[in-house]
């Protein structure tokens, strides 16, 4: 017989369930294929060896007329990968997620290393249990943690290091480098495709939908190995050369590799977000960024936009994306607007200071007058302080000057701001106060000002001081697009002002119903120099409450619509010109105390010889016990 199949059944006694069946063949045919590692074996036997320590799996070969074992197979993988693949929850966790690219780091540094396919389909899978949604969170903790600890890193620290999402993009680079030359194969995963080909001429190709690759000729014998991944913005930071974060990643990122040399290549990338604006054609920079990593758009161009795509032409082989803008439009004229606007508010606000100055040893006289003063006094005060912070803030943004001078000037400007409105709200209720109150003396002049300034300053600083203790320890206080200003994604830190300040402004608008109300039923005041001063401020309260409440609305409008450049323009209108409406209506506009008399003799416009000048004084000597106690 020259030859004979026979099966065998090797198990443990003691355990039924641990056995393995096992088929012999015999032949009196002298082998034509031996080695060590896969045995003996006749023309086109298959023969089945075991992986090395440290990984499961088995290695085939065939045996081939040269008399030796070809087409072979290493179907091995590491334990340590194959045990993080097996682990679901894996990617919930920044640790796992660290250990992870650390192995594949070290695959990756495997010096002569070989990939084939079912290894790289093994590894793909790996990496595809990392970067998705769910994984998103323990990336954010990743990048938070080496943006700190690169902080407070030196400079030639920091050359050595290199953040744990650039290490992942890394290793799958050389990974992919590895890979055996087998032709013409796909692995797909649930967020990553792999494609390799063979090609002559050009190459164009579409990449699952999302991607249009375009590469022309004349190429010879080359092989082109593209891989596209589909959320891979949930692990790369938008940080680009000039580490300017105000950008988010609106596309797949592609990783294209060539055997061919390259220096003329098209993308077409679908946009994710169609409201996002100001695309740049960006690869990721290995060594940017002091070795961190990340977007440069060195050596690609921004080509046409249409249809919700972006063609983007390069020159040169890397992992490839775009950027585009969030909410920051690229528009050099609300800069203008808003430093005009807040240079006006300023001038004004001095104005206003000074016409307070000049009068207040005659106001006293009147406690209602004298309180709505200290109030008006303090809202300026409050908001000149903080359109100087703005000023500081926006020579600061974007500059290399530290994290916390920014968080700083944004604490300053949000405690500021805040002030304006509660000085706002004090005003309304002293309104209220005179308007409602039955018996005459009530509070004292002392206890009026311990609550105005108990509830004028002391509010904005608790919640000022509440908002950077919450957030200042996580990194979300400030924003990361390098303006100085409280968060808005993800910690919300805005919310600390606009809730407030919005808040504000309703309860004064309940407050000037029913003093409105309050007047029109019942014309009695105390006496008539109350009924002139609470009337004076309701018509500031009527016009500058909606102004600011209007103002404000319109700064939430632009985060909740970012594309919207009216809203940004009416914002930037209304925000910088808070001052001149503070002097104009809070008072110029107070006849009983000749505000526009005063501003323009103080500023030279009134005639100051003749009658004209003999008469104002004559009239501000006889008036003056009664005018000046308003």
């Amino acid at each position: 017989v020259n030859e004979a199949e026979h099966q065998l059944t090797c198990q443990e006694i003691n355990n039924l369930k641990f056995q393995q069946t096992l088929t012999l063949r015999f032949s009196t045919e002298p082998f034509l294929c031996e080695d060590q590692e896969f045995g003996g074996g006749r023309l086109g036997d298959e023969s089945v060896a075991p992986c090395t320590t440290l990984q499961v799996g088995n290695k085939t070969a065939t045996c081939l007329e040269n008399r030796l074992w070809g087409n072979r197979r290493d179907n091995c993988v590491l334990v340590r990968l194959q045990e993080l693949l097996d682990e679901s929850l894996v990617g919930e966790s920044p640790a796992n997620i660290r250990a992870i690219i650390d192995i594949l780091t070290q695959v990756s540094n495997t010096s002569g290393i070989r990939i084939n396919v079912t290894l790289m389909e093994d590894i793909l899978e790996t990496v595809d249990v990392v970067i998705g949604d769910e994984s998103r969170e323990s990336w954010l903790i990743l990048n938070a943690e080496f943006a700190e600890e690169n902080r407070l890193s030196t400079r030639s620290e920091n050359i050595q290091n290199r953040s744990v999402s650039s290490a992942l993009l890394a290793s799958i680079e050389t990974i992919s480098n590895a890979l055996t030359d087998d032709p013409d194969f796909n692995i797909a995963t649930q967020l990553i495709i792999l494609n390799r080909t063979s090609f002559s001429g050009s190459f164009s190709a579409s990449l699952n939908s999302t991607v249009e690759l375009d590469l022309p000729g004349p190429h010879q014998n080359s092989f082109i190995t593209t891989i596209n991944f589909n959320s891979l913005d949930n692990v790369l930071p938008p940080n680009n050369t000039n580490n300017d974060t105000s950008l988010v990643i609106n596309g797949n990122v592609v990783l294209v590799q060539s055997n061919s040399s390259v220096t003329n290549v098209t993308f077409t990338f679908d946009i994710d977000n169609t409201t996002l604006t100001s695309p740049l054609c960006v690869f990721w920079d290995f060594n940017a960024l002091q070795g961190r990593g990340g977007w440069d758009t060195t050596g690609c161009t921004l080509g046409i936009s249409v249809n919700q795509t972006v063609t983007c032409n390069c020159d040169h082989l890397t992992s490839f994306s775009i950027l585009m803008s969030t909410s920051e439009l690229d528009l050099d004229f609300l800069s203008y607007i808003t430093y005009i606007g807040v240079g006006i508010s300023m001038a004004s606000l001095v104005t206003c200071l000074i016409i307070e100055a000049i009068i207040w040893k005659k106001i006293k006289n009147n406690r209602t007058s004298y309180f709505r003063h200290v109030c008006i006094v303090n809202i300026a005060v409050s908001l000149l302080i903080a359109d100087i912070w703005f000023i500081v803030s926006a020579a600061i943004s974007g500059e290399e000057i530290g994290h916390d001078a920014c968080a700083t000037a944004t604490f300053f400007i949000h405690f500021f701001y805040l002030s304006m409105f509660f000085w706002m709200l004090m005003s309304a209720l002293l309104l209220l106060y005179y308007t409602v109150r039955v018996f005459e003396g009530g509070l004292s002049e002392g206890s009026m000002l311990a609550i105005g300034f108990s509830v004028g300053y002391g509010g904005p600083l608790i919640i000022a001081v509440i908002t950077i203790a919450v957030t200042a320890p996580s990194d979300v206080y400030v924003r990361e697009n390098g303006v100085c200003w409280l968060n808005w994604e993800p910690s919300k830190a805005l919310l600390a002002f606009v809730i407030p300040a919005l808040a504000i402004v309703l309860i004064n608008l309940v407050i000037l119903v029913v003093v409105m109300y309050k007047i029109l039923r019942s014309g009695n005041m105390a006496n008539n120099s109350d009924k002139n001063t609470l009337l004076v401020i309701v018509r500031s309260l009527a016009v500058l409450t909606p102004f600011f409440g209007t103002t404000w609305g319109l700064g939430v409008g632009t985060l909740t619509s970012p594309e919207n450049v009216g809203i940004h323009v009416a914002f930037a209108v209304f925000n910088s010109l808070q001052g001149f409406f503070i002097l104009v209506f809070g008072t110029l506009l107070d006849r009983k105390h000749f505000g526009w008399q005063l501003f323009f003799q103080w500023t030279g416009v009134l005639p100051s010889l003749g009658q004209e000048k003999r008469s104002l004084q004559c009239e501000l000597r006889v008036s003056n016990k009664h005018i000046w106690s308003q």
